[in-house]
């Protein structure tokens, strides 16, 4: 059974990262795929918003499948279609190929997330103790090798599809190879033999209700995350004067310190629990906006924004846990439901800092997710283990969470 979940662990966190990789090459070639299909900056917008907007139904979609279909085989076919979404987005020609690929896109990746995530909570779930970090450490590492990829086609004006299909052509046979170790976690045989899960059985409303503060968290954590990649750039060359050259630092800081935060976190959690590190992580985040929106020039900027990384980093993986420790009983739909406010989050937080700053201020508009970051520590109890029958608060591996693997071991 360790050999299980260490395959699965290790098949699992490359998905992880195949997905970083994948999602960075998409967003930081925004303007070249512009360039390519002749899009409008009206126009833009439009087809931006349609991949979170279609991720959402697809994560919907997801907890209705895993009632038949098993995460694993979700998973496995799903990240196909987007390492194929994505290279269909550098080979088009006309811009309904741009809208058909884009389309595809967004609904895999919704499947993908969710199905993700369902996998890494029943691993946490049977490893008995904080692994969840880990998998979006190797998901930030996965955007940073993505970018830097963007950055070579870029600064050698390669073709898009030049750029993509390398990157598809060796991916897509290892992440097939990969998802034969997947271990599913089996939910079912979890509540007939722990005998929990009652609070997830007493009705959809109920269960949303218990639900909804992580959703909030969810959303304020991709808010926050929404503002930096969307707007460190502008704000350090626009209001703090900085440089075209070093307006491009920023996100690759971020990126930098939240693979330092996720990769250490895990051991926070272990060692302080799940309620001190997001309270620790909302305050830290709290300050990197208050730094950014005070910040005299772009290098205390910079100090902001790599707090932000170091803070924000921790809530995400952390609610997707808290979400599998509340509803032991039917974790998969409560991931699938709460992945859907990922896609919330994103949505509102790059048009909400826009309209702020050109009403107000872009100083003021990051006190606005500052703000929101804060409301985290109100629910921040919420990440509490839930007790099970085996007292103190901790799950503990059962042989239903390890019993089946994708490939029917």
């Amino acid at each position: 059974m360790t050999d299980v979940l260490r395959r699965g662990r290790g098949s699992l966190a490359f998905s992880f990262l195949v997905q970083g990789v994948a999602f960075a090459l998409l967003v930081t070639r925004i303007p070249a795929i512009q360039d390519r299909y002749g899009v409008s900056d009206a126009l833009l917008p439009a087809f931006l918003a349609a991949v979170p907007i279609l991720a959402g139904v697809g994560s919907v979609s997801t907890e209705r499948l895993v009632k038949r279909v098993p995460p694993s085989r979700l998973l496995r076919w799903s990240q196909p279609v987007v390492l194929l979404a994505l290279l269909g987005v550098g080979a088009g020609e006309r811009m309904v190929e741009l809208g058909v690929a884009l389309a595809a896109f967004g609904l895999a990746v919704g499947v993908l997330d969710a199905s993700m995530n369902m996998l890494g909570v029943s691993l946490q779930r049977s490893y008995g103790r904080s692994i969840m970090l880990s998998f979006h450490a190797v998901y930030s590492l996965g955007g940073i090798v993505g970018a830097s990829l963007a950055w070579v086609g870029a600064h050698w004006d390669l073709a898009l599809w030049v750029s993509y299909l390398p990157v598809v052509v060796v991916l897509l046979p290892a992440v097939l190879v990969g998802s034969r170790w997947y271990v599913d976690g089996g939910d079912a045989g979890q509540v007939a033999e722990s005998g929990v899960g009652e609070k997830a059985g007493e009705g959809q409303g109920l269960a949303f209700k218990l639900l909804l503060p992580l959703c909030l968290v969810m959303t304020v954590a991709y808010i926050g995350d929404s503002t930096v990649s969307n707007w460190s750039a502008k704000y350090l060359q626009d209001v703090l004067g900085s440089s075209e050259q070093m307006a491009t630092v920023p996100y690759n800081v971020y990126m930098v310190t939240t693979l330092l935060g996720r990769t250490l976190g895990d051991f926070g959690v272990r060692r302080f629990g799940a309620v001190a590190v997001v309270r620790a992580g909302a305050l830290v985040a709290a300050g990197g906006f208050a730094v950014v929106a005070g910040a005299p020039g772009a290098w205390v900027g910079m100090l902001g924004f790599t707090l932000l990384g170091l803070g924000l980093c921790v809530l995400v993986p952390q609610t997707f846990a808290a979400a599998g420790r509340l509803f032991p009983g039917a974790s998969d739909a409560a991931v699938a439901r709460l992945n859907v406010f990922n896609y919330v989050g994103f949505l509102i937080g790059s048009p909400l800092v826009g309209a702020l700053g050109d009403l107000w201020s872009y100083r003021g508009a990051m006190l606005v997710p500052m703000v929101l970051v804060l409301v985290t520590l109100v629910y921040a109890r919420s990440f509490a283990a839930q007790p099970d029958r085996y007292g103190g608060g901790h799950e503990r591996p059962r042989t239903a969470d390890v019993g089946r693997g994708s490939n029917g071991l």
